[in-house]
């Protein structure tokens, strides 16, 4: 596992190039993201895998689909954000939902979590349910979903475990579970 660090950021400099040319992909990864408490602090704009999909089970894949580029689209804007006051409407959802994704991503240290359980996160992240929750309580909102639906819908959980996909029931069925839990979420 080679294991290199950029003078000053650059990664277009020679030996990171041609290290980035012989293997299947390159993490990057940030000290200023590690010091804003984003862990693990990976530039996902900058980081590649030419492994991708093929080692993701069939859910992560369909709910992650976006995931990286809308975290990429959401660090240029907050960056853009950061010199004007007048965001259009649009702007300022991508922006509200980008801090959320990024709080929802924040792993603790020594907290391994279930494919599925991040997968219903992520998957209830992207299609904007969590929208409505303020950013400083979107783990905890995490946590009390998840442990909500593998206590009262264990079965649901544990089909899609076994068979690591969301089938279209599920996703239906996980749907009105997430809006009714959303609704109910005492901020």
């Amino acid at each position: 596992l080679p294991i290199i660090e950029t003078q000053e950021g650059d990664v277009a400099a020679y030996i990171p190039t041609n290290v980035i040319s012989i293997t299947d992909g390159q993490i990057y990864l940030e000290s200023d993201l590690f010091n804003s408490g984003i862990r693990p602090a990976v530039n996902v704009g900058l980081s590649v895998s030419r492994v991708g999909g093929a080692a993701q089970i069939k859910a992560m894949k369909k709910v992650a689909g976006t995931l990286r580029l809308d975290l990429a689209q959401y660090r240029e804007l907050a960056a853009f954000a950061q010199f004007g006051s007048d965001l259009d409407e649009a702007t300022q959802r991508q922006l509200n939902r980008g801090a959320r994704l990024v709080e929802l991503l924040k792993q603790a240290q020594y907290s391994p979590m279930d494919v599925i359980d991040q997968s219903v996160s992520i998957f209830a992240a992207t299609k904007g349910y969590f929208d409505v929750i303020p950013v400083n309580k979107i783990r905890q909102a995490e946590t009390d979903m998840l442990a909500m639906l593998n206590s009262r819908h264990g079965d649901m959980m544990n089909q899609m475990r076994a068979e690591k996909q969301m089938s279209p029931e599920n996703e239906s069925k996980l749907t009105d579970l997430i809006k009714t839990f959303v609704a109910s979420y005492k901020v």
